[in-house]
């Protein structure tokens, strides 16, 4: 009975050196405990999107705008301040809005689940030196909704997940290279 205990606690001492010997502050060597955003950073403007001349939804830039801001305030150690105080600055334009039909009711012919799609370019600058710290250029994001019965949902309620999706994706981008 004793040996048993002494080989269990041998084997937990074992596993805590070896977790700890992984835990460095470079993420070269392993697993690091440090923020995975430049520290350099502090605020982020984020100015109401721009919309590409064959967007007809209303208030998409809106939208995305917001969620945009809240993901950046929930998911990284920025603030969201106005342009005049800001390090930095995340611009975008949303440069195609598509939905489609996916399947059909067999009867009636109307559709049954659609594919909402957004395709967005932006741009995060830093304003002190004018250095651009992430760009990416047609970003599609695409999320189904159900029309009809039993959930109803609109192209408003379908885009609702594309934004969202959207703001993690380019929200990501702003984490620090490893």
């Amino acid at each position: 009975m004793n040996r048993i205990i002494n080989t269990g606690t041998c084997l937990t001492l074992l596993a805590v050196v070896l977790a700890s010997a992984g835990c460095a502050d470079d993420p070269t060597v392993g697993y690091s405990f440090s923020p995975g955003y430049p520290d350099d950073v502090r605020t982020v403007a984020v100015p109401i999107w721009d919309v590409g001349p064959d967007v007809y939804r209303r208030e998409l830039e809106f939208r995305l705008t917001e969620a945009l801001v809240k993901r950046i305030e929930l998911d990284t150690p920025y603030r969201v301040a106005d342009r005049a105080e800001a390090d930095t600055v995340l611009t975008g334009t949303i440069e195609r809005v598509s939905q489609r039909v996916l399947a059909s009711h067999p009867d009636t012919g109307l559709p049954r689940e659609m594919e909402a799609t957004m395709t967005v370019s932006y741009t995060w600058s830093d304003l002190r030196t004018g250095e651009i710290r992430a760009s990416q250029s047609n970003v599609r994001v695409a999320d189904t909704y159900i029309p009809h019965e039993p959930l109803s949902d609109d192209f408003f309620v379908g885009s609702e997940d594309v934004i969202d999706r959207l703001a993690r994706r380019i929200v990501e981008q702003m984490e620090a290279d490893w």
